[in-house]
């Protein structure tokens, strides 16, 4: 259900209701090829620069990786702190020239977790081949793993060729990147504080490699390649990425005052400091979106029953036929009121699902959002006096 609900958001994603337009409050001009601002609990996209255009999202491939070994973990197939040995595939001296490596090595031992970390601090190539061979008898069998996945979830622009983002034939887009971060974030909490905020990493250590290399592990600490990491109020992840053919990229997330932010850049330019222009631009981003948005969480209860007519019930629980979480201007929804419309009388035979009403959350400016009540069972028609008598109430009340 929590994938199909989320497929149905990405192919409605450019028709979400919203108080106003994005462009229209100031919006930055960034000068990356494309962006998407999308508040991470509704999905809602605040902001967009050609966010349909394909470009390859380089090392934010990764993130693919990492959201199938987290469904491998949880599905009982595998363990964070087992070990294993790199195979030969994922050995550094067997990756394509300017990889980032974490620096595999014949005759290391090592835990998945660390795998997972040498991805997404280092972002390593060898890490993502050792990780694909893991998972799958080869690295097209995981290419398959992956294009299913994206397919599942609705992603129909977004293509990978490789579980690195090495290849410029991988590709995706901003807006379908940015739906699918917001489902790796709602699926793996945990990776932000475990994996993408970590600071720095050191491998190999002494207890990663043979004996006889104890003395002198050749240990590497590197730092995150986010650079925003501490920088930026709230920034806790997630991957850069960087290949000529694409430019620098970023799926930047912050959170701050119970809202959370995916930043998707894609396309800065590819020459000397084009890191920098990325980095720039998703600062800037975040720090327009925390200015002009916030995510409100509404909590009216659980809605009254509603009175059935003519039926064997008088009365049917409700439920509401969406979220109650939404996007709003960031002056909006300080003292949130609410009331509910209720629908013409429900008269029985009902269906399960069947409209009864509408919440109505507004604030001292006006209405804010609208959300349907639907009754939660069917409920029968009653026996002929049953529905004599509350015929009878029906015209007296009218």
């Amino acid at each position: 259900m929590h994938r199909y609900l989320f497929i149905l958001s990405v192919a409605f994603l450019s028709f979400l209701a919203f108080p106003a337009s994005a462009q229209s409050r100031h919006a930055p001009e960034p000068v990356s090829q494309a962006a998407v601002v999308m508040d991470a609990s509704t999905g809602t996209i605040v902001f967009s620069k050609n966010p349909d255009e394909e470009i390859p999202p380089a090392s934010l491939t990764k993130l693919m990786t990492m959201h199938l070994v987290f469904a491998e973990v949880a599905a009982g197939r595998a363990a964070l702190d087992e070990t294993l040995s790199p195979p030969r595939e994922s050995w550094a001296i067997n990756q394509l020239p300017l990889s980032s490596l974490m620096n595999l090595a014949p005759g290391q031992q090592l835990s998945l977790r660390e795998l997972l970390l040498g991805m997404a601090v280092f972002s390593g190539n060898d890490a993502a081949a050792a990780l694909a061979l893991r998972f799958a008898p080869s690295a097209s069998a995981f290419v398959g793993m992956m294009n299913r996945e994206a397919h599942a979830l609705g992603l129909a622009k977004t293509v990978f060729v490789d579980a690195s983002g090495y290849s410029e034939n991988n590709m995706t887009t901003a807006r379908e990147f940015a739906a699918f971060c917001r489902h790796y974030l709602a699926s793996h909490p945990e990776s932000l504080r475990e994996y993408h905020s970590v600071a720095e990493f050191a491998y190999p250590l002494a207890e990663h490699v043979a004996e006889q290399y104890r003395r002198n592990p050749g240990t590497r600490a590197q730092r995150n390649r986010n650079a925003l990491l501490g920088k930026v109020e709230g920034v806790d992840g997630l991957k850069t990425g960087f290949i000529f053919e694409s430019g620098y990229n970023i799926a930047l997330t912050a959170e701050r005052n119970l809202t959370r932010f995916i930043v998707v850049i894609l396309g800065a330019p590819a020459g000397w400091g084009g890191d920098r222009v990325r980095d720039e631009d998703g600062k800037t981003l975040i720090e327009w979106a925390f200015a002009n948005y916030k995510t409100i969480r509404p909590l009216p209860g659980d809605p009254a029953p509603a009175r059935v007519w003519k039926g064997r019930e008088n009365h049917v629980a409700l439920a509401y036929d969406a979220p109650l979480d939404f996007t709003a201007l960031a002056e909006r929804g300080a003292a949130l009121s609410w009331r509910v419309d209720p629908p013409a009388p429900l008269i029985a035979p009902l269906a399960a699902g069947s409209a009864a009403g509408t919440l109505v959350l507004y604030d001292s400016l006006g209405e804010l959002r609208r959300v349907p009540l639907v009754t939660t069972r069917a409920i029968e028609k009653g026996g002929f006096f049953k529905r004599l008598i509350d015929s009878i109430r029906l015209f007296f009340n009218k």
